[in-house]
């Protein structure tokens, strides 16, 4: 009697609780829950994954000697030869890449002052201070004009904080029979720009004059003259 209790209350358990050997429906519930878990989504390949792995896929399959009868050597064979010749098409076309930019145009400062203006744009914004009688200004950007067309032709190359009396001097070895009129219009230029003395028009077309003169004569020497 004792023992047939006893077996009896185990089988009851043992119905009871979980079973120790699953049957098929009950596994696959118990992994469909496992794999629920938040915890598993980590471990899926993202979008980037599977772009990155298609690509690898093609290229592999490109390089693979087994595809079509040993057809993928060739291809890639060919496709690597296609690329050699673009890339010398392109050097023949655009040539070599330069490592380094070109150096910008040296516009040294004029007299002490910056200025990136041209001969010919400093000409013009003197014609138009002297259309509207403004002196001062039009003899101060006439002479700088004088001075950037010399240094444009390469006979006169100033150094960093020469003044305008240094220039003309160096001018007039290159220009000798213009070198007083030179040294009248520096003066002129002296007397407006630093001493505030006031302009005039006939200032203006001395050194107006003399910018024509330089710009029209040669120079008598054709290397550069240090001021």
């Amino acid at each position: 009697m004792g023992l047939t209790s006893l077996a009896a209350g185990t089988l009851a358990r043992a119905a009871a609780g979980p079973p120790l050997i699953p049957d098929g429906d009950e596994a696959r519930r118990w992994a469909e829950d496992e794999l629920s878990d938040p915890a598993y989504d980590i471990a899926e390949p993202t979008p980037f994954d599977r772009i990155a792995r298609a690509i690898g896929d093609f290229i592999a399959s490109l390089l693979n000697p087994d595809l079509s009868g040993g057809w993928g050597s060739t291809f890639a064979l060919v496709a690597a030869i296609v690329v050699i010749v673009v890339i010398i098409a392109a050097f023949l076309i655009w040539g070599v890449p330069r490592v380094t930019r070109r150096a910008a145009p040296r516009t040294p400062p004029l007299f002490g002052e910056a200025e990136h203006r041209s001969a010919a744009e400093l000409r013009s914004a003197a014609a138009e201070r002297a259309r509207a009688a403004d002196w001062d200004a039009a003899i101060v950007l006439r002479f700088r004009a004088l001075a950037r067309g010399c240094i444009e032709r390469g006979v006169v190359d100033p150094p960093p904080g020469a003044t305008v009396h240094a220039f003309a001097r160096a001018a007039g070895v290159a220009f000798p029979t213009i070198a007083p009129r030179l040294e009248a219009a520096a003066t002129a230029f002296d007397d407006v720009r630093y001493l505030r003395r006031p302009g005039t028009a006939d200032l203006y077309r001395l050194v107006e004059g003399v910018d024509d003169e330089v710009a029209a004569a040669r120079a008598v020497v054709h290397e550069e003259v240090p001021a």
